[in-house]
């Protein structure tokens, strides 16, 4: 009987190799939800030649910006499941998106297969540098004499959760104003348009180092190794349970046949642990987290669940 059994299972066995034999067969779409210049935008553009050096086909980022990552994580959600379109996904499109939105054309986790994480991005708490405040106490006081606004990369990013957490907790009423990419966030910021923002350290720490910016805090629970000298926001009185890490993933279209995923997964992963790419990463204020993809599911199902209640209680809308 074990023997029949083997014989059965060799066919399957010998064809699974077949189906990734073909693959890929032409250049690989890597879509990104924002502009050219972003934190997301930088590390496809890393990792995209590693990539494509393992894969031996050109791996080219797509820009496909608009409803905060929406639009570029429908296009692939839609996309043929043949590994030839992907998407780098961030927290907002994978896990803040589906409360924050009242009605999208697609469900994240049942239209995506998630290949691998990909990296944590660095966030700090930045203000201009003509702004008084020191700290995050300094700004959660200023805030209660008067609602301050604070910018962000786009509706349902990290920046902008990141801000209505601290409304919450500190019982705040700032008001937020969402920008179509980090870049444009950031000239507002030093120029004084808007009075703070969580945005990604690879922006605002050449601007801190210029005297164009003040960083007052990270947005982890824990300080960061990477700037090891800014307090957590969580080391504020009042917010000991604030903790905003921002994230991406590397997914695909729900349907792609294992050999492909294997053969994603192991390019990505590659790329992720090369060092010169972890390198060119922590210089940017992003470090490289590789896993399986059961692990990287079971994160975007975690991160889903954590912040649905935080979205609803912070009554955000997409407007």
């Amino acid at each position: 009987m074990r023997r029949r059994s083997l014989l059965a299972a060799a066919p399957a066995l010998l064809a699974a190799p077949a189906l990734a034999q073909g693959f890929p067969s032409r250049t690989i779409r890597l879509i990104v939800g924002f502009p050219p210049g972003g934190t997301t935008d930088i590390a496809a553009r890393l990792m995209a030649p590693k990539m494509a050096a393992l894969l031996g086909q050109p791996v080219v980022v797509e820009n496909r910006t608009g409803g905060a990552g929406n639009i570029a994580t429908e296009s692939v959600a839609r996309a043929a499941p043949d590994g030839h379109t992907l998407l780098l996904g961030t927290i907002g499109g994978l896990a803040i998106n589906p409360t924050l939105y009242t009605s999208l054309p697609f469900d994240p986790q049942g239209d995506l297969l998630p290949v691998t994480r990909v990296a944590m991005i660095l966030n700090v708490l930045a203000v201009p540098n003509e702004r008084p405040w020191r700290s995050v106490a300094d700004l959660v006081a200023a805030s209660r004499t008067a609602p301050r606004s604070f910018g962000s990369s786009g509706v349902g990013g990290a920046g902008h959760l990141a801000g209505e957490q601290l409304n919450l907790m500190a019982r705040l009423r700032n008001i937020h104003v969402p920008y179509r990419g980090g870049a444009p966030l950031i000239t507002d910021l030093i120029t004084g348009n808007v009075d703070f923002a969580f945005t990604p350290a690879s922006g605002a720490r050449p601007q801190a180092e210029a005297g164009r910016l003040r960083m007052l805090a990270v947005s982890t629970r824990a300080r960061s190794r990477l700037l090891p000298d800014v307090p957590a926001t969580s080391e504020t009185p009042g917010l000991g349970e604030f903790d905003m890490a921002d994230w991406s993933a590397l997914v695909a279209p729900r349907g792609l046949p294992e050999p492909v995923l294997a053969a994603l997964h192991r390019a990505a992963t590659s790329a992720l642990t090369d060092q010169e790419l972890v390198e060119a990463l922590a210089q940017r204020q992003i470090e490289a987290t590789p896993s399986s993809p059961t692990e990287a599911a079971a994160f975007i199902r975690a991160e889903t669940a954590k912040w649905a209640p935080i979205v609803r209680a912070s009554g955000a809308t997409p407007d």
